[in-house]
């Protein structure tokens, strides 16, 4: 990843070619792990003693409910101030550790956090088509991506940002909750690539304004980055760049000057390209090279080398 134009090929001739490129660097550092035990005697003046445990048996509270994908280290730890979360009926502090037989509530509901037990980490890459929503349930009984995905043994499938039932392309899709908040946390500003089609011409004036900055319901917005490659007739293609996950946001910005988005693919998200030959429906799987190069990105340590390795790398999904 450091050197601009190296990128990173499958080992297997069948799998889509260079999912993992060099990517422009963040502009800030990654999300600071949690886990730290940054407390203050004022943070935890109302806070009911810890739960007694040692310093050297079971699993910080927060690193396993980040891993299952309950929500970031960060939040965990707010929980864990604010008295939201119990261990054998007792409120706990940060510095906590789950040991097997522990009985864990969050906000009053017993969790079964056995099941997000450490395990290896797999990350996906899913060509999302338009018409399939990125929810766990719909009401409306629409396709839902997360049906496409392999069964995983045990934790549950988190995906890196969403695109809307409109947008297709790139889907990051992981078992770790850790690194899928450090994808996708605001601070990182990773950059999120898209490919969209615009009808009629777009004046350089109004391009350079996108690019100065545009004040939307919910703030100022812009893109990074924007570059016609081409288009036939009255459509045109462009690149554009954004390092926000806000909703709609790369048709928000179009919208805003009354440009027709006609459509919205997203090609990129940081080092992770969706590779061409990789068609709609269908997933491919980073090997342990590419895991390794991704949690380089975001200041990770490497996966655990006793990872088992993944054989079924690629598959179509009918």
């Amino acid at each position: 990843m450091k050197n601009k134009h190296n990128r990173v090929k499958p080992a297997h001739k069948e799998q889509p070619e260079k999912p993992l490129a060099t990517a422009p660097k963040r502009r800030n550092k990654p999300a600071p792990a949690a886990g730290s035990e940054l407390t203050t005697p004022a943070a935890h003046k109302n806070a009911t003693p810890p739960v007694a445990s040692s310093t050297e048996e079971g699993e910080r509270i927060q690193k396993v409910l980040a891993r299952g994908g309950l929500a970031s280290r960060r939040e965990i730890e707010r929980w864990m101030t604010e008295g939201k979360i119990q261990v054998n009926g007792v409120q706990v502090l940060l510095g906590t550790r789950l040991k097997a037989g522990d009985s864990l509530q969050v906000n009053g509901r017993m969790v079964n956090w056995h099941k997000y037990a450490e395990q290896a980490t797999r990350v996906v890459i899913y060509n999302k088509p338009t018409g399939e929503v990125v929810t766990r349930n719909d009401p409306q009984g629409r396709p839902i991506v997360f049906k496409q995905m392999p069964e995983l043994s045990n934790g549950r499938w988190i995906a890196v940002g969403r695109l809307d039932i409109n947008t297709s392309g790139l889907l990051i899709l992981t078992n770790n909750g850790e690194l899928a908040n450090r994808l996708m946390h605001p601070s990182t500003q990773i950059e999120r690539e898209y490919a969209v089609r615009l009808l009629g011409d777009i004046p350089e004036s109004t391009l350079e304004k996108l690019k100065q900055g545009i004040i939307l319901e919910d703030g100022k917005a812009q893109f990074n980055e924007i570059r016609l490659v081409g288009g036939e007739g009255a459509n045109k293609w462009y690149y554009v760049t954004v390092t926000e996950g806000r909703n709609r946001l790369v048709r928000r910005l179009w919208e805003s000057q009354e440009a027709v988005v006609s459509r919205l693919i997203r090609v990129r998200y940081g080092p992770v390209v969706l590779p061409e030959n990789l068609r709609a429906k269908n997933y491919y799987e980073l090997t342990a090279k590419e895991l390794t190069l991704l949690f380089e990105f975001v200041g990770m340590a490497e996966p655990k080398s006793d990872a088992k390795p993944v054989k079924k790398t690629f598959s179509r999904k009918k």
